[in-house]
């Protein structure tokens, strides 16, 4: 084997750690005819100090033929990862020449071990002698600080005058050390500044000091952010998040957590515990029930607490609460509401009644959320914006811009969630004169400065009413990156008014943030076929299948008699099945007869000759939102309202053809997608087809 190839291979192990070919590697040299070589040598110590095999690494030190710098500091690290510090200083004191490097590794050993002072004293030495030093010098001596405020703002000085304020890792030691003495307001300030250089370490010892600090919604709200920007979410993080959740008292108002992985390893760690307490259940519940696809699991837990003897407090009732939301099940979270009015704790208890108010929405019963929000003795700033996020997402603007007016009347303080409801509300009624006061008002009246989310509301507000341009220009002109949910907000209104040229332009600045979402593919797929250039709808779907990217499948779902049906499209497993379709087929003939003609552009598949039409007809009638309504409509009393949720936006076809159903059949639909709710009645959508 040539060299080249031999060090090739020798690299590839170390950042793979693979010990294994490593170890064979080493084989081959030894074996070798080759003279012995410090390059070489300082390799295979690496690879065994990555590896955490200090012994084998110390035995390739000892046979190196020259050590240098380089070979010194990798068994330093080696011996310091072991906190074998004493070792590590001695073998320091023998490098004729020791390098930032080596400073570098013998202060963090010495202030990860807690021996503060030795790591200071090194790195006063550094200064004294004019060593260059970079930002992992400065981050060790952060750490080594930990307790003397003073002593850490000198080193934020030093770093900012010698510009080392740019390196990641000085600003997490920051945000760190000054949480932990208590300047929450300087880790912010950091937090902020650090623009888009932040990595994952960054988000979680943000997320760390807001839960420290109680601010546990802003916590949650900074989880949601670096979810949305494509960070990797570790044990770290999920340890950071449940930090958050036992210092936060309401876990309803708004704050919609989304986590991604992390759920089965709480899960193992819960289940070591031999007696977990209130605390640890809360904990437990909480984590499944701030994740939509676990539930399911918050119902089976908040049960399996109450059989083991534990008395639900207002957290377990609140998280609870939050899981029935998730489910849209009205009878779960009739059932809840039963069981907190029977519990010991107050009837007037603020966080469960704002749960409750949250719940009811999501579950399409305003009046009864409207009702409790009324009753309660008094509502705070979370009250009014579940009530308010309530209105928005059904529609009904109007009510939600005076509850806000009323808010703003009894003195509550509104905060960054409730502008994002009030926002949301002026785009889903195309109140952008409006929107544009309220944006201004946040900060001018109330010192909020408006985030990520408060602008994409306005590129949202601006797409929808067709200033497309305008709502660019905002997008270019925002005081940071807009990340992907504002181009997500422009490519949906590029979808919507047909803008293809600006529709591409921000479908690629989606992708570039995150290549894995198929969302963006989706769209911009959706968009060439409504236009009839398929050739390009092939390309968009060939390089998600290069790229092993695959787009969620869509499905819908009904709560009949306390039992959940879900569908998706061309369903053919529900026992059901063949009447539900017998049910579309008559509904079908009575639509036409009334005037509806099946929009087969929804249908989104390439004409291919005679009966292309026929088929798509076919396609858009077993669509999964169609099949959930025609089983509901089968299996329930006339007159009774139904509740049918998707996981994705209604396609523009079923859309119309509830609203014919609504008048058929005279009865109150209600589909919830991922966007917002539609109630059709009487032939009408509470959206006004604004959507």
């Amino acid at each position: 084997m040539n060299q080249i190839r031999f060090r090739y291979l020798l690299k590839t192990c170390i950042a793979e750690r693979d010990l294994s070919t490593g170890k064979s590697l080493q084989t081959l040299y030894v074996k070798s005819l080759v003279p012995p070589s410090t390059y070489l040598s300082n390799h295979f110590i690496t690879l065994y100090s990555k590896c955490g095999l200090l012994s084998a690494a110390r035995k390739a030190f000892d046979q190196t033929p020259h050590p240098n710098v380089f070979s010194f500091n990798a068994i330093i690290s080696a011996y310091a990862k072991d906190s074998q510090t004493h070792i590590a200083h001695q073998l320091f004191d023998l490098i004729p020449q020791p390098d930032c490097v080596s400073y570098n590794t013998l202060i963090s050993a010495y202030a990860d071990c807690g021996q503060t002072s030795l790591a200071l004293h090194l790195f006063s030495r550094m200064r004294e002698l004019g060593m260059d030093m970079d930002g992992f010098t400065l981050s060790a001596a952060i750490t080594a600080s930990c307790d003397d405020v003073g002593l850490i703002t000198q080193i934020h000085s030093l770093a900012v005058s010698a510009g080392f304020v740019s390196f990641v890792s000085v600003n997490n030691s920051l945000v760190t050390y000054y949480s932990k003495n208590g300047l929450l307001d300087e880790s912010k300030r950091v937090f902020n500044g650090m623009g888009v250089i932040k990595d994952e370490v960054s988000w979680n010892s943000m997320i760390v000091a807001c839960g420290q600090h109680r601010e546990g919604l802003k916590a949650l709200e900074l989880f949601q952010e670096m979810v949305r920007r494509g960070f990797n979410v570790d044990m770290f993080t999920l340890a950071s998040v449940l930090t958050a959740f036992t210092c936060l008292y309401d876990l309803s108002g708004g704050v919609q957590f989304h986590s991604q992985g992390g759920i089965s390893d709480a899960v193992k760690v819960f289940e070591e515990i031999r007696e977990p307490d209130l605390v640890l259940w809360n904990t437990m519940i909480s984590g499944y029930s701030q994740n939509e696809e676990f539930s399911e699991e918050a119902l089976h837990c908040f049960r399996w607490m109450q059989r083991v003897g534990h008395r639900p407090d207002d957290c377990s009732f609140v998280c609870v609460i939050s899981a029935c939301s998730n489910l849209s099940s009205p009878s779960q979270g009739k059932q809840m509401h039963s069981l907190a009015l029977k519990s010991d704790i107050p009837t007037n208890q603020i966080s469960v009644n704002n749960a409750l108010i949250a719940m009811y929405s999501k579950c399409g019963n305003l009046r009864d959320a409207r009702r409790l929000f009324d009753r309660m003795p008094e509502q705070n700033a979370v009250s009014f914006n579940s009530m308010i996020a309530g209105y928005a997402q059904h529609g009904l603007g109007i009510e939600s811009l005076l509850l806000f007016e009323q808010m703003l009347e009894t003195d509550t303080t509104p905060t960054n969630i409730t502008f994002i409801s009030v926002l949301s509300a002026c785009a889903h009624t195309g109140k952008v004169e409006k929107g544009w006061n309220y944006f201004n008002l946040m900060e001018e009246k109330f010192g909020i400065k408006p985030e990520a989310e408060h602008y994409s509301c306005m590129i949202d507000l601006l797409g929808r009413a067709g200033e497309l341009k305008e709502a660019e220009r905002l997008i270019e002109t925002m005081p940071f990156d807009p990340g992907s949910i504002g181009w997500a907000a422009l490519l949906g209104a590029c979808r919507t008014h047909g803008n293809i040229e600006l529709g591409v332009k921000a479908a690629n600045q989606f992708l570039q943030m995150e290549p894995s979402n198929a969302a963006p593919y989706v769209m911009l797929s959706n968009m060439y076929a409504s236009a009839g250039r398929w050739e390009e709808v092939a390309i968009v779907r060939k390089l998600m299948r290069d790229r092993g990217v695959k787009k969620k499948p869509g499905c819908s779902w009904i709560e009949v008699k306390k039992r959940v049906h879900v569908f998706v499209a061309e369903d053919s497993s529900h026992p059901m099945i063949k009447e539900i379709y017998k049910f579309l087929e008559e509904m079908m003939t009575k639509m036409k007869q009334a005037g509806y003609v099946p929009d087969v552009r929804w249908a989104l598949v390439k004409d291919d000759g005679r009966g292309a039409d026929g088929e798509k007809e076919m396609m858009l009638g077993h669509h999964s939102e169609k099949l959930a309504i025609a089983f509901g409509l089968i299996n329930t009393q006339d007159g009774e309202p139904i509740l049918v949720v998707k996981n994705l936006r209604i396609c523009g076809d079923c859309h119309n053809a509830i609203k014919f159903i609504s008048t058929i059949v005279g009865r109150e639909i209600t589909v919830r997608d991922a966007h917002r709710f539609h109630c059709f009645k009487e032939g009408r959508c509470s959206c006004g087809d604004y959507w």
